[in-house]
């Protein structure tokens, strides 16, 4: 096997450190982009002492940034001429933030950080994907965005810091808004990347356990939720496998555009009814997700607020 590059976004802890073991076992060139560089080198060190690898390294990447996003890019560029895969696995949720929080670019948090700033990164990465034979995508999603049974839920691209009604910011539902904007962008790039062999998929990542370091950082109900939710939960290890068999078996070569599980299963837009009872069923029901990603209108809006607002930055205009 040729010695294939991958890039993982967030890979300093959890999730995207055990891919990076994964993929470096696997003799695969790593990139581990971390916003915390101090962070980002002791975990590479740790998967190079692991992995005997030495042709893993860690770049430093702040998905809250542009100008971090474009000079990764610019950075990674002058080192590879191909890219075979790359996984947005790096995510943001404050839970107890009590005002919008903003980034640099006057743009919500969470929304540039789980939704904006992979859209970016991707389309900034795109030639060098078109260069590899068989480049790959992988969007980081949420069991979170279940909540969008609820057929009241939505997402207003033109309200997300609350600038219409003063909404007071809710964090658990920036997250799950977030996450499900993802999804549908990972649809439509499905699309517009197709005709350049590059697959776009998402993994739907249920809850996982934490790290000791991981639950200090909740507070009150919260941490105590963490703890319980522990013994319980997907171990990260098993989730990072489902990112090495989605991103490099043969069995999802031709897959695109679609959302896959934890068990590398691919979940289908509900076709449940709308009587009380067919509601009750599909949020139990693990193999579907709901039909508000799946609508087209829903998907144009995500598209259009990621590229305009990529388009207005005044860094690298995207199309």
């Amino acid at each position: 096997m040729k010695n294939n590059t991958v890039i993982i976004t967030g890979a300093n802890s959890g999730i995207g450190k055990e891919a990076a073991i994964i993929f470096a076992q696997k003799g695969y060139q790593v990139i581990m982009a971390c916003r915390n560089l101090k962070k980002g080198e002791k975990a590479l060190q740790e998967v190079i002492t692991l992995t005997k690898n030495p042709e893993v390294s860690v770049m430093e990447l702040d998905l809250s940034s542009f100008r971090s996003i474009h000079s990764f890019c610019i950075d990674f560029k002058s080192k590879h001429q191909t890219l075979d895969i790359l996984i947005n696995n790096a995510g943001y949720f404050k839970y107890d933030a009590k005002e919008y929080p903003l980034t640099q670019d006057n743009l919500e948090l969470t929304f540039m950080v789980n939704t904006v700033g992979p859209f970016m990164l991707s389309y900034l990465l795109l030639d060098l994907l078109k260069q590899a034979d068989d480049p790959r995508i992988l969007n980081a999603c949420s069991t979170n965005i279940r909540h969008f049974f609820d057929p009241n839920r939505k997402i207003d691209f033109e309200n997300l810091q609350g600038q219409k009604n003063n909404k007071a910011y809710n964090g658990y539902k920036m997250y799950g808004d977030s996450k499900m904007a993802l999804l549908m962008l990972t649809f439509k790039m499905a699309e517009e990347f197709k005709p350049d062999g590059i697959k776009v998929n998402a993994v739907q990542i249920p809850s996982v356990s934490m790290s000791e370091e991981t639950k200090n950082k909740f507070k009150g109900i919260w941490k105590l939720l963490a703890t319980l939710q522990n013994p319980f939960a997907l171990p990260k290890e098993k989730m990072a496998y489902a990112y090495y068999g989605i991103c490099t078996s043969d069995e999802f070569k031709n897959i695109n555009g679609k959302l896959i599980d934890s068990k590398q299963k691919i979940v289908k837009p509900s076709q449940y009814k709308s009587d009380p009872l067919s509601v009750i069923k599909q949020l139990f029901d693990q193999t579907v997700y709901p039909k508000y990603a799946d609508n087209r209108e829903n998907i144009e809006n995500a598209w259009n607020f990621a590229r305009e607002t990529t388009k207005t930055v005044g860094i690298t205009p995207l199309p």
